[in-house]
Order: C-alpha cells, then sequence, then structure tokens
C-alpha cells in the first residue's frame, strides 16, 4: 500500500477510542517528528496506555488513525509494524522459553539474518548483566530481569519508533540509567521515542516534548520550559498537579492523613 503524504514520524489524526458508552480516548491528533522523545504523561485511567495499544495495532480505533513512517497501523499493519518496537505496560512474554528462545523467535518474526540475530542478542543479554541466564527457563526471572528481555526484543530489528510504555518498570537504578542514555543516543540517530510514564523526574530530564492526557483528551502539549511557563509552575510535576489534580492537594493528603490516623471531624 502507499505511504500516506502525512509528515512525521508518527500521526495521530483524531484517534478515538469508546468502550461502550465511555470514551477512553477522544480525538487525539499529534505530530511526532523523527528524532523526538515524546512523554506522555496522565492520570490512572487518562487513556495513554489505550492510546499506545490503538497506534501499535494491538487495538481497532473506534474513529481517526494513527500512522506510523508514512503507514496507517491499520490498513497497512504489516509495514508499519516492522518499523516499531514495543516495550508494553505489562510485559507479554513467552516465559515458558529461555531469552535467547524468545529473542531467536521476535528476530524470525522480523526476518532478521539468524546469525546477526544471535549476535545481537547476546549482545545485548550481557550489557544487561543476564547473559549466565541467557538459556534459563523465564518463568523464573524477576520482573527486572524480564523487563531487560523486553527491551532487548522491542530493539533487536532496529526499529525507527518505539513504544516505551513505563519501560523502567522493575529495573535497578543502574540499568535505568543505561536505559535513559540509551534512548538520548537512539533519538539523536534519529529514532523517534513516546515515551509513557508516571516517574516524572525522568521524564523530564529525557523528553524534548511532554503530552499530558487527562480523561482521554489532550490537556497541554509544549516542551517542558513552555508548560512551567504557562501554568507558572517550577517543575514537571508541579505542571502535572495543578492541570490534573481534581482539587487542592494540601486538602487531599490532610483528608487522607485524617481517615488513617482517625483524626476526622475532631
Amino acid at each position: 500500500m502507499e505511504r500516506t503524504g502525512t509528515d512525521g514520524a508518527i500521526v495521530f489524526e483524531n484517534l478515538t477510542k469508546a468502550f461502550g458508552e465511555i470514551e477512553a480516548v477522544r480525538n487525539v491528533s499529534l505530530v511526532i517528528p523523527r528524532g523526538q522523545i515524546l512523554g506522555y504523561l496522565g492520570p490512572n485511567g487518562a487513556g495513554k496506555t489505550t492510546t499506545v495499544k490503538m497506534a501499535t495495532g494491538m487495538l481497532a480505533p473506534t474513529g481517526g488513525r494513527a500512522i506510523i513512517e508514512g503507514y496507517d497501523i491499520a490498513a497497512d499493519p504489516l509495514e508499519a509494524k516492522s518499523r516499531i518496537g514495543v516495550v508494553p505496560e505489562t510485559g507479554a512474554l513467552y516465559t515458558s522459553l529461555t531469552p535467547n528462545e524468545y529473542l531467536s523467535l521476535v528476530a524470525r518474526l522480523y526476518h532478521l539474518d539468524r546469525d546477526e540475530a544471535a549476535r545481537k542478542a547476546g549482545t545485548f543479554l550481557e550489557l544487561f548483566g543476564i547473559a549466565d541466564a541467557a538459556d534459563r527457563l523465564m518463568n523464573t526471572f524477576s520482573r527486572g530481569m524480564k523487563q531487560k528481555v523486553l527491551i532487548s526484543g522491542a530493539l533487536i530489528h532496529n526499529p525507527s519508533v518505539l513504544f516505551l510504555d513505563e519501560p523502567l518498570s522493575g529495573l535497578d537504578a543502574n540499568t535505568a540509567l543505561v536505559l535513559k542514555e540509551l534512548l538520548r543516543e537512539l533519538a539523536s540517530q534519529g529514532k523517534t521515542i513516546f515515551y509513557c510514564s508516571h516517574v516524572l523526574e525522568v521524564v523530564e530530564k529525557v523528553c524534548d516534548r511532554v503530552v499530558i492526557l487527562n480523561k482521554g483528551e489532550i490537556i497541554a502539549d509544549g516542551d517542558i520550559d513552555e508548560l512551567k511557563d504557562l501554568t507558572h509552575q517550577g517543575s514537571l510535576e508541579d505542571v502535572f498537579s495543578n492541570l490534573t489534580s481534581p482539587g487542592d492537594l494540601d486538602e487531599i493528603v490532610r483528608a487522607f492523613t485524617e481517615s488513617v490516623t482517625g483524626t476526622a471531624g475532631e
């Protein structure tokens, strides 16, 4: 199928997903240029993971479309998906396989040369510090070890677009630091990264641009300095709270404290 004429490595055009009468994502439109790291933020239930699932072809949108490197994910899924690497929010690993077996399977799905794929897999597992577990079944692995294998699988075919949903989940501090530096390096090479996270300190350090979603709709879009100026806040954490908190933060904390300690109404 022909590529679309739309610019941008990732393009959402009025992307919408409804579950019955509930619209989890409503008319989300974005153009994300090549080489940009975009932080996609929102409270629990805002629609972040639903957006990622539509963008990567795991969920069909109710309306609108997602375009990856010029290919509509719904109309031309093989071309679009061949350009994508995904680390999902909840790791979907075949834990009855070993890391070597899993990465070999991923490589074959992308039609990679077997020897080159094996070399890459070995390098990734070595750099992540789990080479000694390369032939162990993953049903014995910790969450962090599984996350390292997932990230390796997302990178093995050298995708031009990465979708990362809470990628630091379960990782130790040193590995998280390596991953953050890796993302910066990949972006400098022209790769586009869609980064969902609740760890706002990391987003503030890593991302070039931030989009904040609330109740399925975009409520803010800009670089971090722009968002700070817009809301007159000093940090991304304060920006996020200012835009998405249902009420006064101090009052909410006080109410919770009184409920926990049993002092409410005294």
